[in-house]
C-alpha cells in the first residue's frame, strides 16, 4: 500500500481538507478506465501527450505500441512520465517511470490479454497472449499519485 499524505497547495487553495480519497477508489478508477493520457518529454524538453489504452495490473499500467511511436522514442531519453485519467472531477494524476517490458511470462501474458480483451474487444482490439513476445509492451510504475473527488474536501497524495 502507498503512503497517504496531503499534496502541498498554495495558501487559500485547500486550507482545511476534511477527508481523503481511498487507494481502493484510485485503483478501481485505474482498472476501469478505458483511456489513459500519457505525457512524455521530447529530448529537447517539450511535452508530448497521447491517449493510450492499457491495463492496470499488479500496481503498474501496462500498455502497448510500436517502439517507433513518438512517446516510445521519448522514453529512450527520459523514462519519467505523467499519467492522467480523463475526469477533471474525479481526478487521478500519477507520476512515475515508463519502460519497455521484455517478453512477459505466459501466465502473466494470459492475464494481461484477458484484461485487454474485456476492455477493448468491442473497439476491435483483442490481443492474444503472444502479442508481446517480440516487444511492444510497456510498464508504467508510479512514484506518486494525486487524487480527489472534491477538490476542497479530499485532495490526497499517495507515495510509493
Amino acid at each position: 500500500m502507498p503512503k497517504v499524505t496531503r499534496p502541498k497547495f498554495p495558501k487559500g487553495y485547500v486550507d482545511h481538507p476534511t477527508s481523503e480519497v481511498s487507494w481502493e477508489h484510485v485503483e478501481k478508477r485505474l482498472s476501469d478506465s478505458l483511456n489513459y493520457w500519457l505525457c512524455s518529454v521530447y529530448p529537447e524538453g517539450r511535452p508530448h501527450v497521447v491517449p493510450r489504452w492499457g491495463a492496470w495490473l499488479d500496481g503498474c499500467l501496462y500498455y502497448d505500441g510500436s517502439a517507433e511511436t513518438r512517446h516510445a522514442r521519448n522514453l529512450v531519453k527520459n523514462p519519467h512520465v505523467t499519467l492522467h485519467l480523463e475526469s477533471g472531477n474525479d481526478v487521478v494524476i500519477l507520476e512515475g517511470i515508463s519502460k519497455p517490458v521484455s517478453r512477459p511470462d505466459p501466465a502473466f501474458a494470459r492475464r494481461l490479454s484477458q484484461i485487454y480483451r474485456k476492455k477493448y474487444e468491442s473497439e476491435g482490439y483483442a490481443p492474444k497472449p503472444t502479442q508481446w513476445d517480440d516487444g511492444g509492451l510497456y510498464a508504467f510504475t508510479p512514484r506518486q499519485c494525486l487524487a480527489w473527488t472534491r477538490f476542497f474536501e479530499n485532495p490526497t497524495k499517495f507515495i510509493f
